[in-house]
């Protein structure tokens, strides 16, 4: 076996590790893999770097981003309860507002119950939310352009910041990764969060669309941590313990 197919082996067993353990010590891994602790950084400096976990002071933790699917695919995902989120989300909109939808799959649940609405901005960067929204001309369409990001169809870049100065927006929307009481809302590209935490920092009240497999996650970044949410709206397998901890720092959490 050659070494770089032993290297890729041994982060495969490492990401398998820390999704069944969820969070390890360099010393444990080390021990566990019978390599250096420096190898053990080496590599999860790698696994950090391309958004597979989460690295903390001398621990590595678990993100959901094992790997990370096609839009198409995480759409189909748990298609059900994004449905009945995006509905909720929906009902919180009003003729005439401003509004942010990032380009995740559970904001995008939120475009079929908003086409009855007149005089509504929606600010996107999600493509495929922007093209859901052709159908509707009474609803006006921002796309904030920028560098195409395949995997999440979506635009991202620096041109985020010239199109949101000044902009007054109601309510966003924003899908996740991950979500804990210690890091907030997490997804797993760095372009992708500084995006978000961008539109995020635009808006009057923050709603974070997020069901109940990704609570307890951390991805790779925060762009939303909780003294920043107004709302949660998740489905009704969370975990009721969390939910507390949450309402206890003040962000409502509504469960459909």
């Amino acid at each position: 076996m050659g070494k770089e197919h032993r290297l890729a082996e041994r982060r495969k067993d490492i990401l398998a590790v820390l999704e069944q353990e969820g969070q390890l010590s360099v010393l444990d891994l080390s021990a566990r893999f019978d390599v250096s602790e420096v190898t053990i950084r080496q590599d999860l400096q790698a696994l950090s770097e391309q958004g597979f976990l989460l690295r903390t002071r001398g621990r590595a933790v678990a993100t959901s981003a094992m790997p990370e699917f096609s839009f198409d695919v995480r759409q189909q995902q748990y298609s059900a309860q994004k449905a009945r989120i995006g509905q909720a989300a929906a009902r919180l909109v009003s003729a005439g507002d401003t509004i942010i939808l990032d380009a995740s799959t559970t904001a995008q649940a939120v475009i079929p119950y908003l086409k009855n609405l007149s005089e509504l901005t929606v600010i996107t960067n999600g493509l495929k939310a922007a093209l859901s929204l052709l159908d509707a001309p009474q609803i006006q369409v921002i796309l904030p352009g920028g560098n195409l990001r395949r995997e999440s169809i979506s635009l991202i870049g620096r041109m985020q910041d010239d199109l949101l100065a000044g902009v007054n927006v109601q309510l966003g929307f924003f899908g996740a990764r991950g979500l804990t009481v210690e890091e907030g809302l997490t997804d797993v590209n760095l372009n992708e969060v500084t995006m978000k935490a961008a539109m995020v920092a635009r808006c009057r009240r923050v709603v974070g669309l997020v069901d109940s497999r990704k609570w307890g996650n951390v991805a790779a970044a925060t762009f939303a941590p909780l003294d920043q949410l107004d709302m949660l709206i998740t489905d009704s397998d969370v975990p009721q313990e969390m939910v507390y901890q949450i309402r206890q720092r003040q962000v409502e959490v509504v469960v459909v």
